[in-house]
Formats: C-alpha cells, structure tokens, sequence
C-alpha cells in the first residue's frame, strides 16, 4: 500500500506533514537509499524511509489508551534511574507517545497512542482542542466568580507568554475550580492562579479533546472504544 511520503512521515509521528515536507525539500530524506522528492509515493511496510539516516516506521495496528496519572509519574518517552513514568503503568509492546502531557504535579487524564499523525494534530496550536481541570486552590477568595471570570477575559502570566486565557472558568465551593484551557503554556494554570496569590495544591485533568476520564481508577488505564476515537478525529 503507497502513500504520500510525507503522511508516512507524519503518521510515524516524527514530525507534521508541513515540517516533512521542509526535511525533504531540504535532501534530509531517502527512500530506499535515494533522495526522495515532494509528491512521490512509498510503501511503508516495504520501503525502507530514513531521515537524516534514522529510519521512520509507522504502526500496523492503530493503539489508543486512556490513563488515569497519578502523581509524581512524568510523560515522557525518556526514562531516567529512580523516576517513575508513565510507560511503567502502561506495558503494550509497541512505541506510544503521549497527548496531553501532565507534569509531575499534575494527575488525571493523559491519552497513549501510536498515532503520530493525530498526535502531531492535536499538539498543534491551532487546533484548540479543550481540556477540562479540576482545580483545588489554597489562599484567600474573596469572590471566587469574579476570579473565575478574570481567567477568562485573561490574565498577564509572564515570562515571555503575556496574555493567557481560560476558555472556560467556574467557581464552585471551597477554593475549588473548574477549568477548561484551549491554550498549552508551560504550568499555565499554576501561573494563572499565581496572580490572584493563590497556589494550586491539585490539578486534575476530566477531559481532553472530547475525551472523558469517567471513572477509570488512578493508575489505571484501558483502550478507548471506537466511538471514543471517531470522537478523538473529528
């Protein structure tokens, strides 16, 4: 089965369509040991397709996970001695990547999949895709819907980000939150928060580009049902 090389590229996940179609332009990449040029077609399962002499592979199988992080894991494909990480609760012999990565600090929902082409989707900026929070502050709320609505009109977080928003901002009880971001600074909502001198003391992640966590146990994880992943590729 050919495809357009830079699909194969992007479905291995390595990079987008419009960075693969750049590494060829640029003579970074060969198929079969020859130059391979814009527009020209491959067989993925045949053909032998490097890039800057690392061959690419894309999946046969389609995978897609849902796992509930706990605390303290990283979601990273990197593993360092003594740190606990995501890949360790999640054992599939196959190469995943991660989709909405949570800090250490951080639980809840984190998508797995070896989908690189909607990987790379839904990383992009322009997408906006939602992801829903709960969020347990400490500190001194004197209106809490005024500072649900300040995080929506936005707020000045620094550090070279300026302006950022929450898409979506309620205030329930007991400096408890619900939050929904479109955006993905570093620690966004940590830094959100920091303005009105409130600390986040935990940040949990319900939903994530139309994606539920439900009631998936902390620690757990399970393949998304197919009504889950047309909803993921809409």
């Amino acid at each position: 089965m050919t495809m357009i090389l830079q699909k194969i590229i992007a479905q291995s996940g390595y990079t987008s369509r419009r960075k693969a179609e750049e590494l060829i332009r640029a003579g970074l990449v060969k198929i079969n040991g020859q130059l391979a040029a814009i527009g020209e077609s491959a067989d993925p399962l045949k053909d032998k397709i490097t890039i800057k002499g690392h061959q690419i592979n894309i999946a046969e199988k389609k995978i897609y996970v849902k796992l509930n992080k706990p605390l303290d894991y990283t979601c990273t494909n990197r593993k360092f001695p003594g740190e606990k990480n995501i890949f360790d609760l999640v054992k599939i012999p196959a190469r995943l990547f991660a989709v909405g990565r949570l800090d250490k600090n951080s639980r809840g929902l984190v998508l797995l999949t070896n989908d690189g082409e909607l990987t790379q989707k839904l990383a992009h900026p322009r997408y906006e895709h939602g992801k829903r929070y709960e969020v347990k502050v400490i500190g001194d709320i004197k209106n809490g819907k005024l500072v649900a609505d300040r995080l929506m009109k936005g707020v000045d977080i620094g550090e070279g980000d300026d302006i950022a928003h929450a898409q979506e901002a309620q205030y329930l009880q007991n400096n408890f939150f619900i939050i929904t971001l479109s955006e993905g600074k570093k620690r966004q909502i940590r830094r959100m928060f920091d303005v009105f001198d409130l600390r986040v003391v935990d940040l949990n992640r319900t939903a994530l580009a139309g994606l539920e966590l439900g009631d998936l146990a902390l620690g757990k994880w399970e393949y998304l049902n197919p009504e889950e992943i047309k909803e993921l590729k809409k």
